[in-house]
């Protein structure tokens, strides 16, 4: 059936008998390259030897660590395989230089016809590869059709596609992206990051192996490579924020302390001339300076909580943007414990803060020209003999009281810190907070989708606009403070820190518990990004909130 599938571009379907003939007799043992193909072809001029598969994620655990790199065109051999991505019609009118231009134009495309619009097919070159060993060729076809609420380059299906075909090999990859637009190129470099993720703790045989993976990308109707340095400088940046914010998320929570935490942020500041570390507060200083949310949620850990600040402050900057991240390196849930089911893969809980993390170290790469302040909200929800209980009344660094219905609703009082430490002491004219909140934003807006509460409907607007434009997709929840902060009524506080109604749009009730800890003078802009369905997938995270970031900053490449 392949066969004929194939033929029906290049013979009558009646001749396919003596298409396979000829195929046939031009394959010297096609199991010495080890694969049972279904569908296989041969031209004789030019010795290829094509295999048909299925479309497929290569889910779980990373088999092998690459190194990613954009645009280098000084690299042109080496290669152990070469992977083209696009839609079906895109590959169809654009062929890029290199081994796919060595496939016969008749035979290259017959396999893309015979592709489904999202699929794959693999050829085998009988040299080219390292060592003139054989290159192995594979043509990945992206959705044809997209909807409004999607980018047009399909972001996660790219990213299957790369998890698929260039994660895990044992040699170095040719990776080549056909857009329809080079203003794509940072949001497709975004998508092949997240299918490319950094740490594993494999064994064996399983140990990761060092490898290159060199992107490229054509622009429809363009022979040459783009080589737009903006472009190519932003989509570096992004992917580099994109794999340091997953290897931090990924990390067991033995190693990923709030102690390793901060080290791990404050080396950007070591590394990105520009950037300082202004403010650590650790320990039980929180509880001196006033900190009760985030004091109150860590002082039970094996490390002490802290709010770490880092600074990005550019000659001439006139706006001051601070980006708040919950860093919540694990979260049993407290004295309000999870489940056995419901607790494994809490070391997750921290993604708002990598996002952040991410986002600050690749805005301050591309040099923004925004004042930017990082705030991290570091702790871990343990249990201990000190642990905060509920119907504890914790103060906040906003000077109003909260009294505790739930110790697994920790994040929004650490980031009720970190809002109102932005607000009454930066002067910000906007504030971005981001976290794992809610189980609830993946019933309002989903697992690709994070969801978006702003204090005015333009900043909702831009952030839906940032989230297509980036790939980090967004959608608003519902802005409505006056009908649902009742649900935090205290008869002995200003409020509790969890809802009484979980069925009340509970998403956004959550952020606008954080929206209350601005200060009270505070007129600038707020928006609120709950993270906690695309922040993971397959058990890894996705590094979701870089390109975000950088979208809301219209950072170069992203505007």
């Amino acid at each position: 059936g392949s066969l004929t599938r194939m033929g029906s571009d290049l013979c009558p379907r009646g001749r396919a008998a003596t298409l396979m003939t000829l195929i046939i007799v031009g394959i010297p043992a096609a199991s010495a390259f080890g694969f049972a193909p279904r569908m296989l072809g041969r031209m004789v001029g030019k010795g290829i030897v094509l295999n048909s598969a299925s479309f497929r994620t290569v889910a779980g655990g990373a088999r092998a660590q690459a190194s990613l790199s954009f645009g280098d065109k000084t690299r042109t051999d080496g290669f152990g395989s070469a992977v083209l991505v696009g839609k079906k019609a895109l590959l169809l009118r654009n062929t890029p230089r290199g081994p796919f231009a060595e496939v016969d134009k008749n035979i290259y495309k017959a396999v893309v016809n015979s592709m489904p619009d999202e699929g794959s097919e693999s050829a085998w070159l009988p040299a080219g590869g390292v060592d003139n060993a054989p290159l192995k060729l594979t043509f990945a076809t992206l959705p044809a059709n997209t909807t409004r609420n999607n980018h047009v380059l399909s972001p996660h299906a790219l990213t299957s596609a790369v998890e698929a075909h260039c994660k895990g090999k044992k040699s170095s990859t040719k990776l080549t992206v056909v857009l329809e637009d080079a203003g794509h190129a940072p949001a497709a470099a975004s998508a092949v990051a997240k299918g490319l993720p950094l740490y594993s703790a494999k064994t064996g045989d399983a140990v990761p192996q060092a490898q290159d993976v060199c992107c490229s990308f054509i622009v429809d109707g363009q022979t040459d490579e783009v080589s737009d340095a903006v472009m190519l400088k932003a989509a570096q940046a992004v992917a580099d924020g994109v794999r340091l914010a997953c290897s931090l998320v990924d990390r067991p929570p033995m190693d990923m302390t709030p102690t390793a935490l901060a080290d791990a942020a404050k080396a950007v500041a070591v590394e990105i001339p520009g950037v300082v570390v202004s403010e650590h507060i650790v320990g039980e200083n929180l509880r001196d300076k006033g900190y009760g949310g985030i004091w109150g949620v860590g002082k039970a850990g094996e490390c002490p909580p802290s709010l770490l600040v880092l600074s990005y402050d550019p000659p001439g900057a006139i706006e001051t943007v601070c980006l708040v991240g919950k860093g919540i390196t694990y979260d049993t849930g407290g004295l309000s414990l999870k489940s056995k089911d419901g607790m494994p893969g809490m070391k997750h809980d921290m993604g708002g803060a990598a996002g952040m993390i991410g986002g600050f170290y690749a805005a301050a790469k591309l040099g923004c020209k925004q004042r930017i302040h990082l705030i991290l909200c570091i702790a871990e929800n343990a249990i201990g003999p000190t642990a905060f209980r509920n119907d504890d009344i914790l103060t906040m660094f906003s000077g109003k009281t909260v009294e505790v219905n739930n110790c697994d609703a920790e994040g929004r009082l650490v980031l009720g810190d970190g809002v109102a430490h932005a607000t009454k002491l930066l002067r910000p004219n906007l504030v971005i907070d981001m976290a794992t909140l809610t189980g609830a934003q993946l019933v309002a807006t989903g697992k690709k989708h994070a969801g978006v509460l702003a204090n005015s409907e333009e900043l909702e607007r831009k952030a839906v606009a940032a989230g297509l434009r980036s790939g980090d997709f967004c959608f608003p929840l519902l802005y409505a403070p006056e009908l649902l902060f009742p649900e935090f009524k205290s008869e002995v506080a200003d409020m509790k820190n969890s809802v009484k109604d979980r069925g009340n749009a509970q998403s956004s009730c959550a952020g606008h518990f954080i929206e209350k800890h601005l200060a009270a003078d505070y007129t600038g802009g707020w928006l609120h990004i709950d993270m906690a369905g695309p922040g993971t997938k397959d058990q890894r995270a996705t590094g979701y909130g870089v390109g975000l970031v950088l979208a809301l900053l219209d950072a170069p490449g992203f505007s």
